[in-house]
């Protein structure tokens, strides 16, 4: 395993980190003796092999139903010093409410204190006020920090850029938790922010909320060779020094194998990223023209500001995705989710997008005259079954 330093936390991190959100039992609370002793023995199974592999980040929340409990009968047998522990609390207008919270999660884990504790999902200025302001939940989770219950404090987010650069720039959080890889790169300029602040830096769900891409359409598989595209992503995005650990989200212990090999290319990633950049760029540009591929997000309005709340650039990003890559399965998944993901992925699908009067607000877009199309089109293409967070399943 390789680590790397994660910002002014001095903590030494795995490249790879054990993301706690897929292997539990279920995502409500209940009783432990609920939980059957296969799933037990898989969760325990898949700890043991990412400590074998040297991946020492447990990474857990309190939204993640049993995780926690189920990690409870783990890791108090492990020697606490050589595990860094990190857990997340989503704020609330009442810090007690976060305090209480917190200490379920220390109870569940059977720990005195965890290395990481973050504010789970500062997603809106509503919940950005909520976590820093005079006597709010960063100030609760400092009183924990000054009481030995958590060692350094961070915050995790699905926001848009410009919000997690906002909250970054508060220099109050340690580390962040976000979304950045290969097939959505909005959030650089959160990530050099983060940087500007010596913080670290852990992407969250690179190889799902990254494409899928534990089960790629035949096209991404050629563009992407000689490489998978599990591996082509997690080398675009440890390429870049910024990047301390990805997430992998394991629901067995075989599913850390393809990232380990990851490692041994890292040196290389200089040579072996550009002819595979080249190809999936060239395939973007084959498929809608250079215009499109360099011009498509100009003068798009965020989805508050457009009629009905459609979120037109998700939408436009996913009908890129499926039609240029073939990753259909993908962009329908997430295209589903929409009116359905709350302030996660906000915004609304483009129902009865040839019905409405967008002039107004795509009056900036270079292609306003061909969006509505494109919009009643995707929807066509993507849509079906509305599909939960997998919190609410």
């Amino acid at each position: 395993m390789q680590y790397r330093r994660f910002g002014r936390t001095n903590l030494q991190m795995p490249v790879f980190s054990c993301g706690g959100m897929r292997y539990q039992f279920k995502w409500q609370d209940i009783p432990n003796w609920v939980i059957p002793e296969d799933n037990q023995r898989n969760v325990e199974a898949i700890v043991k092999q990412a400590l074998e592999y040297g991946i020492n980040h447990i990474e857990t929340a309190r939204g993640y139903g049993t995780s926690e409990m189920q990690l409870g009968k783990i890791l108090p047998k492990l020697p606490r010093e050589k595990i860094i522990v990190q857990t997340k609390v989503s704020p609330t207008k009442d810090p007690r409410e976060f305090r209480r919270k917190f200490e379920q999660s220390l109870k569940f884990l059977g720990l005195d204190y965890v290395d990481l504790l973050g504010l789970h999902g500062i997603n809106t200025a509503e919940i950005l006020d909520d976590s820093v302001r005079d006597g709010g939940c960063w100030q609760e989770a400092k009183k924990l920090q000054e009481q030995g219950k958590a060692r350094f404090i961070g915050f995790s987010t699905h926001a848009p850029q410009d919000l997690i650069v906002k909250t970054i720039d508060t220099n109050l959080f340690d580390y962040v938790n976000l979304h950045w890889y290969y097939i959505f790169q909005d959030n650089w300029p959160a990530i050099e922010a983060a940087r500007e602040h010596d913080m670290g830096v852990f992407i969250i769900s690179p190889s799902d909320k990254g494409g899928h891409l534990y089960n790629p359409p035949p096209r991404l598989v050629d563009l992407c060779a000689p490489l998978s595209p599990m591996v082509f992503n997690d080398l675009f995005c440890l390429s870049h020094p910024e990047v301390h650990t990805l997430s992998i989200g394991a629901s067995r212990p075989t599913d850390f194998a393809e990232h380990l090999q990851t490692l041994p290319l890292l040196e290389k990633a200089g040579e072996i990223l550009p002819p595979i950049l080249d190809k999936l760029e060239q395939a973007m540009i084959d498929r809608f023209g250079e215009n499109w591929t360099k011009t498509w997000r100009i003068g798009i309005p965020s989805w508050e500001n457009v009629p009905n709340n459609i979120n037109i650039l998700s939408i436009l990003w996913l009908r890129n995705l499926a039609l240029a890559y073939d990753m259909v399965d993908f962009a329908s998944s997430r295209y589903n989710l929409l009116g359905n993901g709350g302030h996660w992925f906000p915004g609304r699908p483009a129902i009865d997008a040839e019905k409405i009067d967008f002039r107004a607000c795509l009056s900036a877009s270079p292609h306003a005259a061909r969006i509505p199309y494109l919009l009643a089109d995707t929807h066509r293409l993507l849509a079906g079954e509305s599909v939960q967070r997998l919190s609410r399943s």
